[in-house]
């Protein structure tokens, strides 16, 4: 059974004073729930949220990650370093990666294939443009980023990858894809999962939904079968509605 899982998103918020004052809100909301919740930082906040939320069931995830062990990538942190900090998760692909910093469905792969090495569950994203959308093209396109995104991995280490549909062009807008168009995407992606995998593999992966994700719309598009949780951006900011969005 798939347990449901909320994930924040900071994206280039809060400094470490505005992340630790985050934690010990959000501790004392956190409480007696179900749901898996889980804050995805920059990188110089990650270890001040691993000690705050240590005991509380709360994870922490970073935003990206190279897939050299070392080297000389300027700027860039491995995930043994990630790993050093205690991290739970680590986002590869947003669309945002993508289109500002030359992300591809090769590098995805290779970051996939670094963290599933370890303990770090990676979240994955895909998600298709409005022009995209509206030439139909949605479906091969999000189809080849699982496709390129996931080669070589196995089926024991999918199980571990939740991946986020977040369409480029509900990211930031306010503009939210309506729970039937999620929940067709997350079906498609459930059925690919299926032909590149098994039913039973398959039928394990978490899926969420991400893009402008408010706890206004937050238990229409969670109560869709094939939705599993959120990856919550700006509303992943405040504690009070970040717990909204749990508490769907």
């Amino acid at each position: 059974m798939r347990i449901p899982f909320i994930a924040g998103n900071w994206k280039m918020f809060k400094t470490k004073a505005d992340a630790s004052a985050f934690a010990e809100e959000f501790k004392a909301l956190y409480q007696g729930t179900d749901v898996k919740a889980a804050v995805c930082a920059p990188f110089t906040d990650l270890q001040t949220l691993v000690d705050a939320f240590k005991g509380t069931g709360i994870g922490v995830g970073a935003q990206n990650v190279h897939f050299a062990d070392e080297g000389a990538y300027t700027g860039e942190i491995s995930v043994a370093m990630l790993e050093e900090m205690g991290v739970d998760y680590c986002i590869v692909g947003h669309s945002e990666r993508r289109q500002y910093f030359a992300e591809t469905d090769e590098t995805v792969n290779l970051k996939l294939k670094k963290l599933l090495a370890g303990p770090i569950r990676p979240i994955m994203c895909v998600g298709e443009s409005l022009e995209q959308r509206d030439s139909g093209e949605l479906f091969d396109f999000v189809r080849s980023q699982l496709v390129g995104g996931l080669d070589g991995i196995s089926a024991e280490d999918m199980r571990r990858v939740v991946i986020a549909y977040e369409p480029i062009w509900a990211i930031g807008t306010g503009r939210t894809a309506s729970p039937e168009q999620a929940e067709e995407m997350c079906a498609f992606i459930r059925k690919v999962l299926i032909d590149l995998y098994d039913e039973d593999t398959a039928d394990e992966v978490i899926l969420q939904y991400g893009g402008s994700v408010k706890p206004a719309n937050a238990t229409e598009i969670m109560n869709m079968d094939e939705i599993d949780g959120a990856l919550v951006g700006g509303a992943s900011l405040k504690p009070a509605d970040l717990m909204a969005i749990i508490d769907f």
